[in-house]
């Protein structure tokens, strides 16, 4: 056994809202528990083990209005993942999701507000694609252990040409990132 310990490259968060009010709503709340502060210990961690920071947000119905320059600026994370809210049919259908879609040019304008943060990527619906979408489904490609990896991308409805336009690869390994610890 090696006895090198593992090492984290990047720790992805999810963080919808940065308003109370708003995570309770959409059932995003920790109880007494601020999800804010607790963003910011986690945030802390990774500076103090040297791993990337990236949060992940899913803009709907409840945050589209929502201003989170200030808190992404001052959690500065390497990549903002910012995705439109997806409907995926047998999926999140099932828990009253299309209370939560809205409409591409509600998206635009919340990636307007936001187009200042540098580390901003977005992922709007029509370029979203790992497992089969196509058909308002989330339908699995048949097992990569089964078939291969190129075979079951295929079947996915995987994109090249829409993954590379979306920001899709990007420098991921901190000893390429040149971040400042």
């Amino acid at each position: 056994m090696n006895n090198k310990a593992a090492q984290q490259d990047i720790l992805s968060i999810s963080c919808h809202s940065f308003d109370g009010d708003t995570n309770q709503t959409f059932g995003r709340a920790q109880g007494r528990k601020s999800h804010l502060d607790n963003l910011f210990k986690v945030r802390d961690w990774c500076q103090k083990y040297k791993v990337a920071f990236k949060i992940n947000s899913v803009i709907n119905t409840f945050n589209v209005d929502e201003d989170m320059r200030e808190n992404i600026t001052e959690l500065n994370p390497v990549r903002w993942k910012v995705f439109q809210c997806l409907l995926i049919d047998g999926e999140n259908s099932l828990r009253e999701a299309e209370n939560f879609a809205i409409s591409d040019q509600h998206f635009q304008v919340f990636l307007e507000r936001h187009s200042s943060i540098s580390c901003l990527v977005p992922e709007a619906n029509q370029k979203m694609r790992f497992l089969d979408c196509r058909e308002g489904r989330k339908d699995p490609s048949k097992s990569i252990l089964d078939v291969g990896v190129e075979e079951a991308i295929q079947f996915s409805g995987f994109a090249e040409k829409m993954f590379l336009k979306r920001g899709g690869k990007y420098v991921w390994s901190k000893a390429d990132m040149r971040l400042e610890w």
